[in-house]
């Protein structure tokens, strides 16, 4: 039997109002792969938790829009992730493999000294070192996979939830 879904999943550039106790940044690799999305995944496995997802992926984004700061499209979207970035509890990125994901790589760098940020870094991600040596530096722990990555965000919200 399916547990049913406490969690209030928010996509980009919608802003209602937050209804969990705590809320979750979902940044990282947006490149389709031929697996399962692993905002998907991750989402999946903790909707049953009474927390808010904001999900930066959106549904209308255009490939040909101009990365412009005149662009209202574009800023709409970069000003949403920024506030949204630091409104969350917890800041998960995931770099997978096939891209640079130079986006999640300034996030990462924003967020890398803020305490709430979980790190995971497929082994195939091109700047994988990068991300090894400032999380050696810093004192974050880097994980390999979703799977380790789902047990993770699961572990840390419970313990924030304190269930």
């Amino acid at each position: 039997m399916a547990t049913p879904s406490q969690a209030q999943l928010i996509q980009a550039p919608s802003r209602p109002s937050v209804t969990g106790k705590k809320t979750i940044f979902l940044a990282g690799t947006t490149t389709r792969t031929d697996g399962p999305e692993w905002r998907d995944t991750l989402f999946h496995s903790i909707a049953h938790l009474p927390i808010t997802v904001f999900n930066p992926l959106r549904p209308d984004w255009d490939s040909s829009w101009k990365e412009d700061i005149d662009f209202a499209p574009f800023r709409e979207q970069v000003e949403w992730e920024f506030d949204r970035l630091n409104q969350a509890d917890l800041v998960v990125v995931y770099f997978g493999p096939q891209t640079d994901a130079p986006i999640s790589l300034l996030e990462f760098g924003l967020f890398a000294r803020s305490g709430k940020l979980i790190v995971c870094c497929h082994k195939d991600y091109r700047k994988r070192g990068n991300i090894e040596i400032v999380s050696q530096k810093l004192g974050l722990k880097v994980l390999d996979a979703v799977g380790d990555l789902v047990d993770e965000v699961m572990r840390k919200l419970q313990e924030m939830l304190q269930i």
